[in-house]
């Protein structure tokens, strides 16, 4: 209805979000009822981005990549996407284009972008680079000014990138994000590890406890598992559904239907819009006319932040919630009670999207963002080593493993290499004895 009223075709990209009981944002699930979701207190809504596009030339109308520009400069105000002095003159001076058209001596003053809001706690300075860029865009359409942004909002590093706060195995404050490629960890504002999709195998939660499984590297012939902390168990399933959602709508052709049964443990959730790959399908099927429509004036508010957003993390990390489990479970909902659940994602039953996906997966490490900053790289990999056989979690889990991979592995060749069952049997339990 929302999308309708805007004039959005191309709406898989956007959600409705709303706070709960503990200010904590959550995305409205469009299959449920709203009563069902919101327990208590007002119906207050916001339409925002859910899945920012890796590449935004993939829209097809101006109008979805209207939306998301102001989508990325709340973003940017907000401090949630740090940039560099640079980087936020480049932007600001596409969006005076955008907005203003081209320069014009008579008609602006000289200071015609003081009404503009481009970064946290802007300066003079900023204002005037801004002005002297955007002097050099005669003949840009307000299109290509947006997609000039776009082009270069998309090589920040923490573009789309959705934060949770917890803690690692030795209780250090991280934060954990979930975007297009996969999951990032963060530790004192810099990124420390990432974990790409293709190669987790699981992704689990029990009450507050969070974890990934990791496919074994090169040189080695088990499992990796990895936990972390999260403040409750509701932070941890959201955690989770985050992640059921890109994964799904990123890397997946068509989603899964939720699981049936009185025999299905803990949470039955399962991402029931369409794809990357089924709205690509149906965006390259709108036939009309471009749609009209006015860009706003960017009279935005200033927030206190520093002008290259780097206490974006630092800030986000001291406003954990406070408030008791007990006080929170009085809204809770049957499905919120859920302490833990199940899902496959075996790679024997989901087809993966073959166009453009692969080329995101290291699409962080290969693009910087021009004239901008850059977080620094991994330093510390958080890895338990844990073999698979002897791992009990007894938890919710997505598998996203791989069978030629499997195949493949040291471990296989070696146990498989025995046609008899009970040998087979039996040089597995050796292999596992030895390995403990």
């Amino acid at each position: 209805m929302v999308c309708g009223h805007l004039n959005l075709l191309e709406r898989d990209y956007f959600g409705l979000t709303f706070q709960d009981t503990d200010n904590t944002k959550n995305w409205l699930d469009p299959s449920k009822e709203i009563k069902k979701q919101i327990r208590v207190g007002p119906w207050n809504f916001g339409f925002a981005v859910k899945f920012y596009p890796p590449d935004p030339s993939v829209l097809i109308e101006d109008i979805t990549r209207y939306y998301l520009c102001l989508q990325l400069r709340d973003d940017i105000l907000s401090g949630r996407l740090p940039c560099s002095f640079v980087t936020h003159a480049l932007l600001g001076s596409y969006t005076v284009q955008a907005e203003l058209g081209d320069y014009e001596p008579e008609e602006h003053g000289p200071d015609y972008v003081s009404d503009f809001h481009f970064a946290p706690n802007q300066t003079r300075e900023l204002e005037e680079r801004v002005m002297e860029l955007h002097r050099n865009y005669r003949g840009m359409s307000p299109a290509e000014a947006e997609m000039n942004f776009l082009e270069n909002a998309k090589k920040l590093s923490m573009y789309g990138v959705d934060l949770h706060h917890a803690k690692d195995s030795e209780g250090i404050d991280i934060m954990l994000g979930v975007s297009a490629n996969g999951l990032l960890i963060y530790r004192d504002r810099l990124r420390i590890n990432r974990f790409a999709w293709p190669k987790i195998l699981k992704i689990s939660y029990k009450r507050s406890n969070f974890y990934i499984k990791i496919r074994p590297g090169e040189y080695e012939q088990f499992e990796s598992t990895i936990g972390f902390k999260l403040p409750n168990h509701r932070a941890s399933k959201r955690l989770w559904k985050v992640c059921i959602e890109h994964h799904t709508f990123f890397r997946l052709v068509s989603p899964e239907p939720p699981p049936k049964g009185f025999l299905v443990i803990g949470s039955k959730f399962r991402y029931s819009g369409r794809t990357q790959a089924q709205t690509r399908q149906a965006s390259a099927l709108i036939d009309r006319p471009a749609p009209q429509f006015d860009r706003s004036v960017s009279k935005r508010y200033l927030l206190p932040r520093s002008i290259d957003g780097a206490s974006a993390l630092g800030d986000s990390m001291d406003q954990l919630s406070q408030r008791s489990s007990s006080e929170r479970t009085q809204f809770m909902s049957r499905e919120d009670l859920d302490q833990e659940g199940s899902l496959d994602l075996d790679h024997d039953h989901y087809h993966y999207q073959d166009q453009d996906q692969d080329q995101y997966t290291d699409q962080e490490d290969d693009q910087k963002p021009t004239l901008g900053a850059n977080i620094s790289p991994p330093t510390r990999t958080l890895e338990l080593k844990v073999p698979d056989e002897r791992t009990d979690l007894k938890c919710t889990e997505i598998r996203l493993h791989s069978c030629s991979d499997f195949h493949s592995s040291k471990l296989y060749e070696q146990i498989t290499s025995t046609t008899d069952q009970s040998a087979v049997q039996m040089k597995s339990t050796h292999l596992l004895n030895r390995m403990l």
